[in-house]
């Protein structure tokens, strides 16, 4: 007992010696966060599905069919896919509402939840190691409070990173949406005028809007693949809302849907939300415009009147100080 302790005094002084009054904190969770690294692979590990273990250990048509199986359903990210109950938020509302988060984003991919998750845990552990690394390299600063957050800030920015890049993301993609569909809803117009049924006008509008606003010609060919499988073109046109989340494509689908259960003219339903469309443009712009004064006062405030102050009162100064020196 008594070598246990003398052995445990030694390693508590060594560490302190080299790393300061933290190198056991340090040494702990040093050990602790390798450890998790150790035992994450043996803790996501998926049991093999028993179906497929005895379809596997078949042959003939069973196996034939196996390898067709794979081939539909390979993809990059099958390693992620043996995780998923551990990358996925359990609870349904949960999983739903990130999942919509990933589809404004413009990640429409099954794993990118998967990858949402484990791109956030990848970059807070890294976080971690390379804050411990930069105490352990250069002392942390001399003290242990800025020890301790050289540790653990860099962990919550790699934590919190993936997010802010979603909503930032999504935020653009939102923003092209808004500065499109005025623009594609007078070639919509045009197209249905012409003679055009909305399927085609639809489908139109996204070919020729593809270069210019990819996000909301994306939209638009979603919206035709399902109308071409037989979708209900009410639920087809609602969900295109939902995925968007902008009040003007979704006031553009409510006009649609009452327009197509009323049996009034798409056409002049389209001319009057493309007037309104039109105005909310110019109205915007006008907005941006008036803010652009108070935007630049402090800037102006900040680079012309410094200067101009010295031009003006520095000759006055410099006299001053000169006949005081007198």
């Amino acid at each position: 007992m008594e070598f246990l302790t003398d052995l445990f005094d030694s390693a508590n002084a060594f560490l302190i010696d080299q790393l300061g009054e933290l190198g056991p904190l340090i040494a702990v969770g040093g050990l602790g966060v390798l450890l998790c690294l150790v035992a994450l692979p043996t803790l996501m590990k998926k049991q093999k599905d028993p179906y497929k273990k005895l379809r596997d250990e078949r042959g003939g048509t069973g196996k034939a069919k196996g390898k067709k199986d794979g081939l539909r359903l390979s993809s990059k990210n099958e390693k992620l896919e043996r995780f998923a109950q551990y990358l996925e938020p359990q609870d349904e509302q949960e999983l739903s509402a990130t999942q919509l988060q990933m589809i404004r984003a413009g990640y429409r991919a099954k794993s990118s939840i998967q990858m949402f998750n484990f791109a956030k845990l990848a970059l807070a552990l890294g976080g971690l190691l390379l804050g411990t690394l930069y105490v352990l390299i250069t002392g942390g600063g001399g003290s242990a409070q800025n020890s301790i957050l050289f540790v653990i800030v860099p962990g919550v920015v790699g934590y919190y990173a993936p997010k802010y890049w979603i909503t930032k993301r999504a935020q653009t993609r939102e923003d092209q949406i808004n500065s499109g569909f005025p623009d594609a809803l007078d070639l919509m117009l045009v197209c249905v005028e012409a003679g055009q049924s909305l399927d085609q006008a639809i489908i139109k509008v996204a070919n020729e809007i593809k270069t210019s606003y990819p996000p909301l010609a994306e939209e638009f060919e979603i919206v035709s693949y399902e109308m071409k499988a037989g979708k209900d073109k009410t639920k087809v046109l609602r969900d295109m809302g939902e995925r968007v989340g902008i009040q003007d494509v979704n006031s553009f689908i409510t006009t649609l849907i009452q327009s197509s259960t009323f049996g009034t003219s798409v056409a002049e339903a389209l001319k009057v939300y493309s007037d309104e469309m039109r105005d909310k443009r110019i109205s915007r712009a006008e907005e941006k415009a008036n803010k652009l004064p108070t935007k630049l006062t402090l800037f102006t405030m900040l680079f012309c009147v410094p200067p101009l102050l010295v031009i003006l009162i520095g000759p006055s100064i410099y006299g001053i100080a000169t006949d005081l020196a007198r």
